[in-house]
């Protein structure tokens, strides 16, 4: 387990898959995962991905979202990738930039990580200013990056983050994602 400030993070299980899929069904969420017609089977192929490492957001006593990793290993481009999602009723709290935190720590103690990645839709302007208030920076559009279910390519923001971004976890934060003024 990795405990944030509000959040645990723990291995997404067999038994997170009926809340996750709700939580992917809900239309501010499944805009930007999508998933198909069987939301369950697609969180189960999640869990299943090989290479991919999935975690249950806990906050308080319940699942409140998803955050998964996977590694770029070549060692001359060695980086991990992040993805996440949350309910949409615990949105504004700090609940993703915790979480994201967390599990960056964890990356950069206990696995090596210098460099992280993340990739949301160009559009997707709510996930872009949360990213930023970790740390993240964008390094630029990908043009016609992913296949909406309208059938259209749409653009997505490449952003990544050093691990010399993220504040040290002795840092104060505000309650907002950002480290305090000293």
């Amino acid at each position: 387990m990795l405990r944030g400030k509000a959040v645990t993070l723990r291995p997404a299980t067999a038994a997170d898959v009926p809340v996750l899929a709700r939580i992917r069904a809900e239309p501010e969420v499944r805009r930007w995962w999508r998933g198909g017609d069987d939301l369950v089977a697609a969180v189960e192929a999640d869990l299943a991905e090989e290479g991919v490492s999935v975690y249950a957001i806990e906050h308080g006593d319940r699942v409140v979202g998803a955050i998964q990793w996977h590694a770029e290993d070549d060692p001359d481009y060695r980086h991990a990738g992040l993805d996440i999602f949350l309910d949409p009723s615990v949105r504004g709290a700090g609940l993703a930039g915790d979480a994201i935190r967390v599990l960056i720590r964890h990356l950069i103690d206990d696995h090596g990580h210098h460099r992280f990645t993340i990739d949301p839709a160009a559009a997707n302007t709510a996930a872009i200013r949360a990213y930023a208030k970790v740390g993240f920076r964008t390094v630029g559009v990908m043009r016609r990056y992913e296949r909406g279910e309208d059938g259209r390519w749409h653009d997505g923001l490449l952003m990544d983050l050093l691990a010399d971004d993220l504040p040290c976890p002795s840092q104060v934060w505000d309650g907002h994602g950002r480290a305090a003024a000293s």
